[in-house]
């Protein structure tokens, strides 16, 4: 009888646990919550969403909608998680948080082939094959003995987290409804003047931000989820340029494209919540509610959340791991998710569904399979194996990890086309 344990019940260990199972392992599956939290979780539930609520574009044109259909085709529950608990987001694929974890909870626990162990594992057990997806919150016990195994330190970065509003505390007279180029709704948008961003980004540079533990004083942000005060120190127009941008947006109280604008994401079902898009923060809580008030539509705004950071963990993938997400010097030990420096929900669940089937193969006696470079999950894991630039650097889902079309292709949404077109029909060579 095939055998194998993973380690974490977050998005990718929940993903890797349902594709082992799903390929006739019975799965031991360990989460150490609510026996012992982390500073970002909440609950008990597993795949809870400590960030943003989109899975981001669902759109084949681009790198976040292709990956999401290759995982979709793979038979990923995380995908399958999020269309049953999706709230409107325009284009892009957004979940109810509290549903979303429930649904893939339940799911995990009434597979027949899933034991869920609540305990925490402060060692790697010696059982092969066995998958670590403990993700940017790995224990301080578990992550020093991942370090003695490996002989490297770990890297880090920090994450930060956005706030979320009461909506009904929302001035909508003041706003609109939109999505940009009008490719669906789902945001309300907070338009603002010049004078009125300019003081916004006074206020964000002059604020207080919360205090680091003396371990986290060497900050290194990661680049595609900088906290909003950084991108404003960063120069006068690049929040304007970066998640205030106006562009596709026209305020139907002028006419006119705002100078600026703030979106607001629904995040719950009921559509009681909305977050702010991009506006992850580690400023101190009585300075956020000070200066986003400031935003308009969002002066009497009851903030449900405020933003915050946290430390994230991740390998130097590049000297450790073979694009299986085996460990070079362990062929019976995987990692998946954040820890590998993937970056982003959808990218964490597909590394765990490749490191679930991998766990499979192994425990089954098969070789262990890569997904070929011209998928984005191809792209992406092989990426993190054979990255060459130092420092390594987690990484996002995007069309430049994928090989050239021969003969180049000049119109770029046409390249897109073509890129997904490959990737797709590369998929169904697999059988696994």
């Amino acid at each position: 009888m095939s055998r194998a344990a993973i380690i974490g019940g977050g998005l990718a260990g929940c993903e890797a646990a349902w594709q082992a199972a799903e390929r006739g392992a019975d799965v031991l599956l360990y989460e150490m919550r609510p026996k012992a939290m982390t500073p970002a979780h909440r609950s008990d539930r597993l795949a809870e969403l400590v960030c943003s609520n989109s899975l981001k574009s669902e759109s084949l044109s681009s790198a976040h909608g292709l990956l999401k259909e290759e995982m979709r085709r793979l038979g990923s529950l995380i995908i399958s998680c999020a269309e049953q608990a999706r709230v409107p987001a325009g284009q892009a694929l957004a979940v109810d948080r509290d549903l979303f974890a429930a649904v893939v909870t339940e799911r995990i626990e009434t597979h027949a082939r899933i034991e869920v162990r609540r305990e925490e594992v402060d060692e790697i057990p010696a059982s092969r094959p066995l998958v670590i997806a403990t993700g940017p919150l790995t224990s301080d016990a578990l992550a020093a003995d991942v370090s003695r195994l490996t002989g490297a330190a770990h890297l880090y970065f920090y994450d930060a987290i956005a706030p979320s509003v009461e909506a009904g505390s929302i001035e909508l007279d003041l706003c609109f409804l939109a999505s940009r180029y009008d490719k669906g709704a789902g945001y309300i948008n907070c338009p603002l003047t010049r004078d009125e961003y300019l003081a916004f980004r006074e206020a964000l540079l002059s604020a207080q931000k919360a205090p680091l533990h003396e371990f986290e004083r060497d900050a290194r942000f990661f680049e595609g989820c900088l906290p909003v005060e950084e991108l404003a120190a960063r120069g006068p127009r690049t929040l304007a340029f970066g998640p205030m941008k106006p562009v596709g947006l026209l305020d139907p109280h002028t006419g006119r494209r705002p100078f600026a604008v703030v979106q607001l994401r629904q995040e719950n079902l009921e559509g009681t919540i909305y977050g702010l898009v991009g506006f992850q923060t580690r400023l101190a809580w009585p300075e956020q509610k000070r200066v986003f008030s400031m935003i308009p539509g969002l002066a009497r705004a009851r903030f449900l959340r405020f933003g915050q950071v946290h430390r994230n963990t991740y390998l130097d993938s590049p000297r450790l791991l073979h694009p299986t997400l085996q460990l070079r010097s362990d062929p019976g030990l995987f990692f998946a998710g954040q820890l590998t420096g993937v970056e982003g929900y959808a990218e964490s669940a597909a590394a765990g569904l490749v490191a679930g089937i991998n766990a499979a193969r192994i425990a089954r006696g098969e070789e262990a399979i890569s997904l070929p470079k011209e998928t984005m999950i191809g792209a992406l894991l092989d990426y993190v194996a054979n990255a060459s630039a130092l420092p390594f650097q987690p990484m996002n889902a995007n069309f430049g990890l994928l090989p050239p079309l021969a003969p180049p292709e000049r119109r770029d949404v046409l390249k897109r086309e073509k890129l997904a077109e490959r990737a797709l029909a590369a998929l169904e060579t697999l059988r696994i």
